[in-house]
């Protein structure tokens, strides 16, 4: 069970792509609600607003790859990410925020599963690091990281998320990549 943390512009788009890779079995935490501004960079429609993610995004899996999602509708937290990562071959944090990833990174190294942290900056940047090599950031002031990020950085950073990811399924290879749009680099690390 590939779990992903985060059904936003990173989860929920790297969940479809795994879906039509016909990767299975997926899972996916996630407490929002899809909301007018997530349709620039998510994979959502308008028939879908003020749906749960997690309900949208399965209905979208299932009528795209035919691919059953499993959902949990739950704030991850630092009291309850073992019970909802416990069971996982692979766990994908997609998360923006800080508290949520360090919870996540807590609960893998505690549990011994495997992470892979996937992840967007304002300044243009993105970053697919396994467990070993990641530093949570610190949270920055204002708006959300996916408001002003660009859809093509998002989508250049979901193929390489991808790519490592279907690299450990195939031969537990831990791939990591860093991307920069500015430059259109994608360095493996």
């Amino acid at each position: 069970m590939i779990t992903v943390c985060g059904a936003g512009t990173l989860g929920a788009n790297l969940l479809e792509n795994l879906a039509r890779s016909g990767v299975t079995p997926l899972r996916v935490i996630d407490c929002d609600r899809v909301e007018p501004r997530n349709l620039a960079n998510q994979p959502y429609t308008t028939l879908q607003l003020k749906q749960p993610k997690c309900t949208a995004l399965a209905e979208l899996l299932f009528y795209a790859a035919g691919t059953q999602l499993e959902t949990v509708e739950k704030r991850l937290t630092a009291e309850n990410a073992r019970k909802f990562l416990h069971g996982s071959s692979l766990v994908v944090d997609c998360f923006d925020n800080s508290g949520s990833r360090a919870a996540v990174q807590n609960a893998c190294r505690t549990l011994g599963l495997p992470c892979l942290h996937v992840g967007l900056s304002r300044d243009r940047y993105g970053e697919v690091v396994w467990d070993e090599r990641y530093v949570v950031p610190a949270d920055t002031d204002g708006l959300p990281a996916c408001l002003e990020i660009s859809r093509n950085l998002a989508l250049m950073v979901v193929c390489a998320a991808t790519e490592a990811v279907t690299a450990f399924q195939g031969s537990q290879a831990r791939r990591s990549f860093s991307l920069t749009l500015g430059d259109l680099a994608v360095t493996e690390l």
